[in-house]
């Protein structure tokens, strides 16, 4: 992200990112192709979603129109409980009447939402003529609780204790004796869970519900669950998982140690509607009965162990016999705060088969994905009752052959060794074949180790691997003429995916930390590549709850308590500035740096108070380097620097005058403080001139724009006389690529991207990586995951650094779009595609002979600004003729030649 300045003009341009066509009841059945519509419509980012519980929840579409300059120039939304009501044309909850504007992000402001109500919502739009277009399809949203009073249910838990191992299970029978038109199900959780209708488990979410500080925010999950009910009796099944609730491994960051840990509770509401119009909560309560099973331990941070021997079969049927299982216990709420988890959640995304399998003897086998993932494995396998099966996970292997968790194992603190790291214990019952698949817990893995306590026959098929994450919609695309630079954005994604599970994370395996500092490092990768906006949304509330009233964040987030120490400063946590602004930038959408404006000026005024100069020492400082260390003081001063800017930024926005006086002039002072210490002019570096100390100043804007150029030349004759390799550390890695490209130096840029010598990202690839590393030495006795993101801005300076795709500050969410292509020597072709909150952006380029033909699709109801990079004489054209070296262009499709 490179900073405008701070004369920035407010803009309002409220937009969302959406790629599928909502599908829903047609308005219209004479609808016109050639005429313009609007498509993709979504509610708070989401299609069709159950259990919204805002008041003004954020309706947003895209126009569908393939002519040129096609643009919306006015709207009108529909809103009515009666779906009938919208295909009239008639809007009972909301009529917003002819809106003369191109916005496509508004809130809603009709009639007060009703709890437990399905609202239908359909837009009718005006083009670029003034004529309307097509009616847009129906699409719904559907409430759900909007208030603490409307559970019906009471908090339930068994009487264990927080040492329990074995895992609870709960279950309930109602009898529904009239017709059915509709059930929800409603379900809040500490800990995790799966629901169970019938003996079916509801829906395919895994690890729910998602992670937050339990002592302040609980998140509650919504089904439509109509298809699972029948006539007469159902049963209601509920299994219970520890997750980051009730940590019972221990490990260095105290996570057994939470302040809200306790056995693992829920609560739940199945609301059903009848034909005749009645409703009917059946609710968790005092009648419901509990019990232990197969699951004798769980833990989200190791494995999970399995006695298929202790199986109830059936224990979620109407016809099951309950008559020793127990009562339950009542219990109080978590917290005050209960919320819909109005997210896109974790899943199974992804089956991978073994690609081979050795087998050492008859009691050891391992097997291998092929690839480095997070997620779970299943085993298919069959043997002797009481055969014991441990089932390990790693990311390496020993010489010889066998599974190596030495690189991932040591901050476990383990009080004995029943629980092993990454190692699922499954014991057989002797009653035939087994598939087992934790319910509970992930790994970081690319090898499965299997060895049992009696011989067994197991093939390649035995074992699958599931790659599992926040299931986020792919949004970014690049493909060129360099193989390397295309597995490594392949293997960049695949490591922002593994360590996406409802918040971004360091690694998959040895951690599973919310870092604060990754998660912004890596952000701008996240945007262009996947739709993650109800993830960060969800994270930066998680930062809400976490900050001390003084503004202090702790640099893992959520986090039972460790983390705020004395480096947990600026480099770090600046994710609360940063991570709402770029969610501006990618999205146009406001809502987030609003929520968390508060926050950012109670941080930003917490390291004024340490930092009275300007200068601050608040920070973690560029973690990992090769060799160079830089200036604590000055890297932590920049990322200061630019929380102070966004906040500046963000209370113009939103009519804080004071506070925009205020922090722009502090904004200033931590410039000048930083220039007058760090940047010598004569000799035009920064600090000891390193590559990260040069990198930075460029990136965040902190160097004189007289300097600029001759800053990134300074920057490309060091990395040049560091033999063209990177010398960085997180904060250099995070700056240098945009650092050089935005500077005129693209073809440095290029040559470090596609570096495959040591040190440098491609080596990883060149040395089988399929994934991102925590380290440039492969060989490193320290901080070696095989899976992390810190590393991760590669992915994002693909689309801008040689696609040259950027948001305009000044009308964001790509509303106007910014193109800056960067012809680099080295490539013969490059493509960029990105799936902006208006469609599809390309940005494509390939030579052709002494010339570069540069092709650009600018999606409806956006424009693009091109800025050519010119050189030698080079001029470009369209059509043959001459075109300015910066070009205005509207919706369309276009072809240039630069000759």
């Amino acid at each position: 992200m490179n900073l405008p300045k701070l004369d920035m003009k407010p803009v309002f341009h409220n937009v969302l990112l959406s790629c599928f066509l909502t599908l829903g009841l047609s308005a219209h059945a004479d609808t016109v192709p050639n005429r313009t519509s609007a498509v993709n419509l979504q509610c708070e980012h989401l299609t069709n979603p159950l259990g919204i519980d805002v008041v003004h929840p954020r309706l947003s579409w895209m126009i569908s129109d393939g002519r040129q300059g096609a643009k919306q120039t006015a709207y009108r939304i529909l809103v009515s409980e009666d779906s009938l009501d919208v295909v009239k044309k008639r809007g009972a909850a909301w009529d917003s009447g002819k809106n003369v504007t191109s916005a496509s992000l508004i809130s809603y402001r009709g009639a007060l939402l009703k709890p437990f109500t399905k609202y239908f919502w359909a837009i009718e739009v005006w083009d670029q003529n003034g004529k309307p277009g097509n009616f847009s399809t129906v699409s719904s949203f559907e409430t759900g609780m909007m208030k603490m009073e409307n559970w019906k249910g009471s908090w339930i838990s068994d009487v264990d204790d927080i040492n329990k191992r074995e895992a609870p299970y709960f279950r309930t029978i109602f009898r529904s004796s009239k017709k059915i038109k509709s059930a929800r199900a409603y379900i809040a959780v500490a800990g995790l869970y799966e629901l169970y209708l019938n003996g079916k488990k509801v829906g395919n979410h895994r690890l729910d519900p998602m992670y937050t500080r339990f002592d302040k925010r609980n998140l509650y999950v919504s089904y439509d669950v109509t298809a699972q009910l029948q006539n007469g009796k159902n049963a209601i099944g509920v299994l219970l998982g520890n997750g980051w609730y009730n940590h019972q491994s221990i490990a260095v960051w105290n996570f057994d140690k939470a302040p809200w840990r306790a056995r693992p509770a829920f609560c739940m509401d199945l609301r059903i509607t009848y034909a005749d119009g009645t409703t009917e909560v059946i609710a968790s309560g005092k009648d419901w009965k509990t019990s232990s099973g197969p699951i004798v331990l769980n833990n989200i941070y190791t494995a999970e162990h399995y006695d298929a021997r202790l199986e109830q079969p059936d224990w979620n049927t109407v016809n099951f016999d309950d008559g020793k299982w127990t009562k339950v216990v009542l219990r109080k709420a978590p917290s005050e705060q209960v919320v819909s988890q109005a997210m896109q959640p974790i899943r199974n995304v992804e089956e991978i088969p073994a690609r081979s399998v050795k087998k050492f003897n008859d009691t050891t086998y391992v097997f291998d994905l092929g690839r480095n993932i997070s997620g779970v494995s299943k085993i298919k396998v069959n043997g002797e009752a009481g055969t014991v099966i441990r089932i390990k996970h790693g990311e390496r292997l020993y010489e010889n052959g066998r599974v190596d968790l030495s690189n991932i194992d040591v901050y476990y603190r383990p009080k004995d060794n029943t629980d092993p790291f990454q190692t699922d214990i499954v014991t057989l019952s002797g009653k035939g074949p087994l598939e087992f698949m934790p319910k509970f817990n992930y790994k970081g893995f690319q090898y499965v180790e299997v060895t049992s306590s009696k011989p067994i026959t197991l093939t390649k098929e035995s074992i699958t691997g599931y790659f599992m994450h926040s299931d986020v919609a792919a949004r970014g695309k690049i493909s060129s003429s360099n193989p390397l630079i295309d597995r490594l954005w392949w293997a960049t994604n695949n490591s922002y995916l593994s360590n996406l599970m409802g918040y971004p994370t360091d690694c998959p395996q040895r951690e599973k930390n919310g870092w604060t500092g990754d998660g912004h490092f890596a952000v701008e990768t996240g945007l262009f590549n996947f739709d993650g906006i109800t993830v960060y949304e969800k994270w930066l509330a998680d930062h809400r709850d976490e900050q001390r009233p003084d503004g202090v964040l702790p640099d893992i987030i959520p986090t039972g308590g460790w983390g705020y120490g004395t480096a947990n400063g600026t480099d770090w946590t600046s994710t609360i500035a940063i991570i709402p602004w770029n969610i501006y930038l990618f999205y146009g959408d406001s809502k987030l740096l609003e929520d968390s404006y508060g926050s950012i000026k109670k941080y930003v005024d917490y390291v004024e108070k340490i930092s009275p100069s300007g200068l601050t020492t608040f920070g973690r400082g560029d973690w990992v380097p090769v060799k160079s260390p830089s200036s604590l003081e000055y890297t932590s001063s920049v990322y200061y620097y630019v929380d102070a800017v966004i906040l500046a930024k963000a209370a113009k926005m939103f009519g804080q005058q004071a506070d925009y006086s205020t922090y722009s002039n502090l904004a200033e002072k931590i410039k000048q403080a930083i220039n007058d210490k760090y940047f010598n002019r004569e000799k035009c570096i920064y600090a000891s001139g390193v590559q990260t100390e040069l990198s930075m100043a460029l990136q965040w804007g902190i160097v004189p724009e007289e300097f600029k150029a001759k800053l990134a030349q300074q920057l490309a004759k060091k990395v040049a006389a560091d033999g063209m390799h990177l010398d960085v550390g997180v904060l250099g890695a995070k700056a240098i690529l945009n650092a050089l490209s935005d500077n005129g130096q693209a073809e440095t840029a290029y040559k470090l991207a596609a570096q495959d010598t040591y040190p440098s990202w491609g080596w990883w690839i060149v040395n089988g990586a399929t994934t991102l590393y925590e380290n440039w030495d492969i060989k490193a006795a320290r901080d070696i995951s095989l899976n992390h993101m810190m590393f991760g801005e590669i992915g994002g300076w693909f689309f801008k650094g040689l696609g040259g795709i950027h948001p305009d500050e000044q009308h964001p969410g790509f509303k106007n779009v910014l193109l800056r292509p960067n012809f680099v020597s080295g490539l013969e072709h490059f493509e960029s595609e990105h799936d902006g909150p208006f469609g599809k952006i390309v940005s494509s380029w390939k030579r052709s002979g002494q010339a570069v033909i540069y092709t650009v699709n600018i999606p409806a109801n956006s424009s693009a600004t091109v800025i050519f990079p010119l050189a030698g004489g080079k001029k470009a054209y369209r059509n043959d003729r001459p075109v300015a070296d910066q070009l205005e262009i509207t919706a369309g499709k276009y072809q240039f030649q630069i000759k």
